[in-house]
C-alpha cells in the first residue's frame, strides 16, 4: 500500500515539474547569435526589460527599455500586432515579463535565452 503512495507523489512531482519547465505556448525563444540577423527589422519590437541603471551601462541599439516592474503599466506603448522581441540580463526577467505579455493579449512573443550575459556583439 505504501508504494502506491510513493507512485502517487511521483505522478504528482512529475506534473508540478513539467508544468513549470515547459515553455509557455505563444513564447518562443531565441538565442542572443540567432536574434543578430533579425535586429533593425521594422516589423518586430525590441524590449529591454532591465532596470535603466542597467540599460544605461549597456544595451543592444533599437532595444527600447522598459523595466519589468513598469511593463504592467506601459503596456499599452507596445503594439500586439508587431513580433515583440524581450531581453534582460539573463533570460528570468524577459520570461516574466513574455508571459505577462502573453496574458494582455500579445501573440508573437519571443524571450531571448541567455540575456546580456550572452549577447557578444
Amino acid at each position: 500500500m505504501e508504494w502506491l503512495l510513493w507512485i502517487a507523489i511521483g505522478i504528482l512531482a512529475y506534473i508540478a515539474i513539467s508544468r513549470f519547465t515547459a515553455p509557455t505556448k505563444g513564447i518562443k525563444t531565441m538565442s542572443t547569435d540567432e536574434l543578430k540577423p533579425v535586429l533593425g527589422k521594422k516589423d518586430k519590437q525590441y524590449i529591454d526589460v532591465r532596470t535603466p541603471v542597467e540599460f544605461k551601462a549597456n544595451h543592444i541599439k533599437g532595444f527600447k527599455n522598459i523595466p519589468l516592474n513598469e511593463l504592467p503599466k506601459r503596456v499599452n506603448e507596445l503594439s500586439k500586432d508587431k513580433e515583440t522581441l524581450v531581453i534582460c540580463q539573463s533570460g528570468m526577467r524577459s520570461s516574466r515579463a513574455s508571459q505577462l505579455l502573453k496574458k494582455n493579449g500579445f501573440t508573437h512573443i519571443v524571450n531571448i535565452r541567455g540575456g546580456m550575459n550572452s549577447y557578444r556583439a
